[in-house]
């Protein structure tokens, strides 16, 4: 009977957790432990919280290591060797993995990042893609080494866009359909079936981690502009602007229509509200005031018919 391999599964967020349990039930894998990030404050009360990938592996009984710094924590790279795992798997973990940790794994390490490398390396890729306008992202399975999101591709999965998708809902996407590819392609690379391809360096793109500061509007940029970033940016941080001492934030659906005011004005089109942007305006269907319930668009009308007229500060 051939032994199946050793995995140490590095990861934290929602997007990781199917790869985990992907790898978990197929039996020519043996997950021996995870890395994640350190648990976070949350809530109201501000409470540590696990991450989703350690929640995951705490139902599964696995070894958990979350080190603050994996860079300069000596401890973790004893353990690790002491544990003898073959592979390591990183889905989304959250720091640099430095070269004396990847060695620690004669069979390598591979890692799953959700753009079409090297388009998009660093933190906010599915949300980059969107931002742009992509007519398609996807998911790629490499090979790492000490660089960020730098190395050798082993496979690939295209996948198209309608132009309508969330944050939320194309992580939920990627996070599922990649799952398949990324066993596929780990057993291919160890059989010797596959081989890597170098990455086109010279065409590499970058995207920053989003903060709550990015989801602020700017009404001087095009209504197709601010709907991308109100997609881009759906569930977190959502988008915001101020209207007089008060703060806004928008939540999709919205639609673009070709009326254009003056710039971050509010008016009305069929009883519902719009706001005047760059070029075109739109109407976006979540409206929530700082402390009160999200609403819908023709809620919030009724509700402050007053805004009606007024604008929004710009930026």
């Amino acid at each position: 009977m051939i032994k199946p391999i050793k995995i140490i599964f590095c990861g934290t967020p929602d997007f990781s957790v199917p790869y985990l349990e992907g790898l978990i039930s197929d039996p020519a894998f043996w997950v021996v432990g995870i890395i994640t990030q350190s648990d976070k404050p949350s809530g109201r009360d501000q409470k540590p919280s696990p991450s989703p990938v350690k929640s995951a592996a705490i139902g599964y009984g696995l070894r958990i290591w979350q080190p603050e710094k994996l860079k300069s924590d000596e401890i973790i790279s004893g353990e690790l060797s002491a544990v003898g795992a073959d592979l390591l798997v990183v889905v989304a973990y959250g720091q640099i993995i430095p070269a004396s940790i990847l060695a620690l794994f004669p069979r390598g390490a591979i890692n799953v990042h959700p753009s079409l490398l090297p388009k998009y390396r660093g933190a906010s890729p599915i949300q980059s893609a969107l931002l742009a306008g992509e007519s398609e992202t996807g998911i790629t399975i490499m090979l790492m080494d000490e660089k960020m999101d730098h190395g050798p591709i082993l496979s690939q999965l295209k996948v198209k866009l309608a132009g309508e998708e969330t944050n939320g809902s194309l992580h939920e996407q990627l996070a599922e359909t990649g799952v398949s590819l990324l066993l596929e392609t780990i057993k291919k690379y160890l059989n010797g079936d596959l081989k890597s391809q170098e990455q086109n360096h010279d065409e590499a793109t970058y995207c920053a981690t989003i903060t709550k500061a990015d989801g602020r509007i700017d009404w001087t940029q095009s209504a197709q502009t601010i709907k991308r970033k109100l997609y881009a940016l759906y569930p977190w941080p959502a988008v915001w602007t101020a209207w007089g001492d008060q703060r806004i934030k928008f939540f999709p659906p919205a639609e673009i229509v070709e009326i254009t005011k003056t710039l971050g004005e509010v008016f009305e089109v069929d009883g519902r509200l719009a706001v005047s942007a760059g070029t075109g305006s739109l109407i976006i269907d979540g409206w929530q005031l700082a402390g009160k319930n999200r609403v819908k668009n023709e809620d919030f009308f009724r509700g402050f018919s007053s805004i009606v007229g007024q604008k929004l500060q710009l930026k």
